[in-house]
């Protein structure tokens, strides 16, 4: 019965002890988190960050208001790709390599998933943003 009784305790110690972090001024969706941005209050809210190192750098993908916790859903790579941008496409089919020009239809970051419009034949494609800030199409996407 002790031991329980300790576990319990032991685990309603640990709860108080969590962290959330939150949004110190309302930030601007495609704004680039710095340190100031953000602080850190008691208590554990399911679904939102609790370490800093882990979010900044990040860029918010819609408003956060002054007060709410920061959701690591709401943030994501800093956009490399702005929307109408001219990039470099390239498809991808085992050793077949093509590339093309094409124009950005929205913003993106390393790894997200974006839709692009070949300019030569203005076919839309979707691929993923690469580091060097071309779109990498695979072969059946």
């Amino acid at each position: 019965m002790r031991l329980i009784l300790a576990l319990i305790f032991v685990c309603a110690a640990g709860s108080a002890v969590a962290e959330t972090l939150v949004a110190v001024r309302t930030l601007r969706a495609q704004t680039i988190l710095v340190p100031e941005d953000l602080t850190v209050i008691a208590g554990s809210v399911p679904g939102t960050a609790s370490d800093p190192t882990e979010v900044i750098g990040l860029e918010t993908r819609v408003a956060i208001y002054q007060g709410r916790p920061i959701r690591p859903a709401d943030l994501g790579p800093p956009a490399i790709v702005d929307r109408n941008q001219s990039v470099v496409l390239s498809y991808v089919a085992g050793p077949l390599t093509i590339t093309a020009e094409g124009r950005a239809l929205a913003r993106g970051g390393v790894g997200d998933r974006i839709k692009v419009m070949n300019v030569a034949s203005r076919t839309t494609v979707t691929g993923i943003v690469a580091a060097d800030g071309s779109v990498r199409v695979m072969a059946g996407s």
